[in-house]
């Protein structure tokens, strides 16, 4: 059904009455949240290398230019976000490099990585020993790097964007809905915490958008790890003339995400992007990681709102602000997972959600440990220094 899905066995029926009746949902057909919550990160973009070069991406640069930070740059960053009260370490970077980036490769062999992997797992080790913890949206994996990145991370992410076959996604190097869709099933077959989500405004149609979130909920109904879909517009920016989708479409998109997902599925939208306080009616609960020390990366000439700015969204809604860790309180172990909340089923493959490394990280009798604790109980948003 989809472009490139036979290639990696994706079997995704997306029912044609399903899709119509997702099509005929407005903000009027779906409920509020009861609350709006947020994770605190500092934001660290290990590379700017990426084999793909789609047309709405700043993000990456071309081999001869992309950046890569150091393990100490790296620890620097966690080390200053633990100290601004941050709980969560967002690692990114575009896809694996290609052989393009002779420069990327050769740096990391000299540091003694044997693939761009094998240093996002280092990357991960460093926040923890810092007091952060790891999310990584290190693009398109295999089941076989989850299950090696899975024990080091929180959890994980990339974004499906969509479903269809959209112009933006062209040229030799080219990223497919096959592609984005087995990296979602394989991160579920591995038990691991996900994020993702729908790109709005590349050249996607209604239709499109609403086979995205049922195809997202389909591979969330086999394995149960999607914990959040995000709803994203496209910005304008120097490489793109795609114009920002006003705000009927994005009440509409909102409304259909919430009603498409299974209520423990949170549906987020990224309040530097988003008008958010116009959309809390419409069904999301989450604004994402915001992070008080550092640029968004992806979207660098859009700020992050402060914590008073978060608390405006939710009052808009009428509804309370809570802090959350970047793993989701239902993946969390019986003794961490706040009273109240219902765990998710069991992964299929292993003991539990979240890997001994984060667990005893978050267990920790330290000043990090006792802040993620706090967290993950509910007790925060904890203020910025400065405050």
């Amino acid at each position: 059904m989809f472009t490139a899905a036979g290639e990696y066995g994706i079997d995704l029926s997306i029912d044609a009455d399903r899709v119509e009746r997702l099509l005929s949902v407005t903000p009027a057909d779906v409920d509020p949240a009861e609350r709006l919550t947020f994770a605190r990160n500092v934001f660290v973009p290990l590379t700017t290398a990426c084999r793909y070069t789609c047309t709405y991406c700043t993000y990456y640069d071309v081999p001869g230019e992309a950046s890569l930070l150091s393990p100490a740059e790296i620890r620097e960053r966690c080390r200053v976000g633990a100290d601004a009260g941050c709980t969560e370490a967002l690692f990114t970077f575009g896809d694996e490099p290609d052989d393009r980036y002779t420069e990327i490769h050769e740096t990391l062999d000299e540091w003694g990585f044997d693939s761009v992997h094998d240093y996002l797992y280092r990357a991960c080790e460093i926040a923890l020993e810092e007091g952060l913890l790891p999310h990584s949206n290190p693009g398109d994996l295999t089941e076989a790097q989850f299950a090696e990145l899975r024990e080091v991370n929180a959890s994980m992410g990339v974004m499906l964007e969509t479903t269809a076959d959209v112009d933006a996604h062209s040229g030799g190097r080219r990223k497919t809905p096959g592609q984005r869709l087995n990296t979602i099933r394989a991160a579920g077959r591995r038990g691991v915490p996900f994020t993702t989500g729908v790109l709005v405004g590349i050249g996607e149609d209604w239709r499109d958008r609403a086979e995205s979130l049922l195809a997202i909920r389909r591979l969330h109904e086999r394995h149960g790890h999607v914990q959040e879909v995000i709803v994203q517009n496209v910005v304008p920016n120097e490489r793109s003339d795609f114009a920002k989708p006003d705000l009927r479409t994005m009440r509409r998109v909102v409304a259909m995400a919430r009603a498409a997902l299974p209520p423990e599925v949170s549906v987020q939208v990224p309040p530097n992007l988003s008008p958010a306080a116009d959309l809390v009616d419409c069904g999301i609960d989450d604004l994402g990681g915001v992070s008080p020390v550092t640029d968004d990366y992806i979207n660098p000439a859009y700020e992050w709102p402060d914590l008073d700015g978060l608390r405006a969204v939710a009052d808009a809604g009428g509804m309370p602000l809570r802090e959350r860790l970047p793993t989701y309180a239902r993946y969390l172990p019986d003794d961490l997972r706040p009273a109240g909340v219902d765990p998710a089923r069991s992964p299929a493959g292993r003991d539990g959600w979240l890997p001994s490394a984060v667990i005893d990280r978050i267990r920790a009798d330290d000043v990090h440990g006792r802040r993620l604790r706090g967290v993950a109980r509910g007790d925060g948003p904890l203020a910025v220094r400065g405050d």
